[in-house]
């Protein structure tokens, strides 16, 4: 490209360090590698163990904890520079917990957890790598969830399940929502609630069964079912209050949200640069295919999109302290939704443009057009960010 990616947006001195130090780490895992950890379905240890040791797992860990204390336009940086540079989505995901969990432990855990844990993150001894929220039964309607945490004593007793838990087999301790009481005793549906952090050292074989779920979208990054019978933790690891869990998880939201539209940007980015290199070699009948308007427009819309998505996102990374939440969650929302929707429209026209090649994996947009398919269901679906869209900004009546 003649423009470098990097270059369309206006950064910090603090962000320009953080992408020159993540690109530079980002060099020694080239294609081949995120290529092969998709093709085996193996999760990239190496390159979380290389983050891990040079601290960035602890980077919104405040200093005063041993962590770096960076903020969320930092993360942004990060995250679409690693899918950018050839991650893909599952380059950032491998990490996305390992960096945002920490987040609730900084702002609702108690002085003597905070002390005692977040160091170890900061230095990579520790990971929080797994959140714990989604359940069968409940999707994306997370207040209806049914695994129950009651309490016995000094403990709480886990019994239910959860799926689509990512991360686990990389992960020392897990950030577990649940009921700490049954919905048809409060008064909304959003308290009764719970955040309690979960050693899986001490769980797996004590009550805690996980299973791994085939999948094919992102292959490197695995997801689990999670089982848990009469699981004792102690009551101690309650982070913040009581039935307050999902508000906790809410107060955060905002800035994950960024963070993902980041990871969808930066997949969108490589898979079109993909494109723009095949479309400028390949030649067909006398000349290179990017000559040909039905190959170039759906290139250069695509880069239209992810550009004016990439000025949203970093626009509200810089200025979210600043805004109420109804603006900032709306912001969020429009990043995420445009930022997934720009990814899945390049990488379509990078596949596009390969031709037959474009479902062959030594060129790797196949992968890319399965990730980017993939960032239109998760965090959330497109539509709950309009749903969020159209009640909170536009004051549409609620849809359910």
């Amino acid at each position: 490209m003649t423009q470098d990616w990097r270059d369309s947006v206006e950064l910090t001195e603090q962000q320009s360090l953080v992408r020159r130090s993540v690109r530079d780490l980002c060099a020694e895992f080239g294609n081949e590698y995120w290529r092969e950890r998709d093709r085996t379905a193996t999760y990239p240890t190496e390159f979380v163990d290389a983050l891990a040791a040079d601290g960035w797992l602890g980077m919104l860990v405040p200093e005063e904890y041993g962590g770096v204390g960076m903020s969320t336009s930092e993360a942004v940086v990060m995250m679409e520079e690693i899918a950018a540079s050839g991650g893909g989505f599952a380059g950032p995901q491998s990490i996305h917990g390992g960096i945002y969990n920490s987040v609730p432990i900084v702002k609702y855990a108690d002085e003597g957890l905070k002390a005692d844990l977040l160091p170890r993150v900061a230095d990579g001894e520790a990971r929080i790598q797994a959140f714990g929220l989604t359940e069968p039964n409940a999707g994306s309607d997370s207040t209806a969830m049914e695994t129950r945490a009651e309490r016995d004593g000094d403990e709480y007793v886990v019994n239910g399940e959860k799926v689509w838990i990512s991360r686990v087999e990389d992960s020392d301790y897990l950030l577990l929502m649940a009921r700490t009481t049954p919905r048809d005793e409060v008064d909304k549906r959003t308290r009764g609630i719970s955040m309690i952090l979960v050693d899986l050292e001490e769980a797996y074989g004590n009550g805690l069964e996980i299973e791994r779920i085939p999948k094919t979208a992102s292959r490197a990054v695995h997801s689990y079912q999670l089982y848990f019978d009469d699981l004792r933790v102690p009551a101690r690891n309650l982070i913040g209050e009581e039935g307050e869990g999902f508000y906790q998880v809410l107060d955060g939201l905002n800035e994950e949200r960024l963070v993902i539209a980041a990871e969808c940007l930066g997949l969108g980015e490589v898979a079109l640069e993909r494109g723009i290199e095949y479309a400028n070699e390949r030649e067909v009948f006398g000349g290179p295919i990017g000559a040909n308007q039905a190959i170039q427009h759906p290139l250069a819309e695509a880069y239209a999109d992810l550009l004016a998505a990439k000025k949203v996102i970093y626009s509200a990374a810089d200025r979210l302290d600043d805004l109420e939440r109804t603006a900032a969650g709306a912001e969020a929302n429009v990043a995420k939704y445009l930022a997934a929707e720009a990814a899945f429209e390049a990488a379509d026209a990078a596949v596009q443009t390969h031709g037959g090649f474009g479902v062959a994996r030594e060129y790797d947009v196949e992968r890319y057009f399965r990730e980017a398919r993939l960032t239109r269901l998760v965090p959330v679906t497109q539509q709950l960010a309009l749903n969020y869209l159209g009640e909170r900004v536009l004051g549409l009546p609620r849809s359910y």
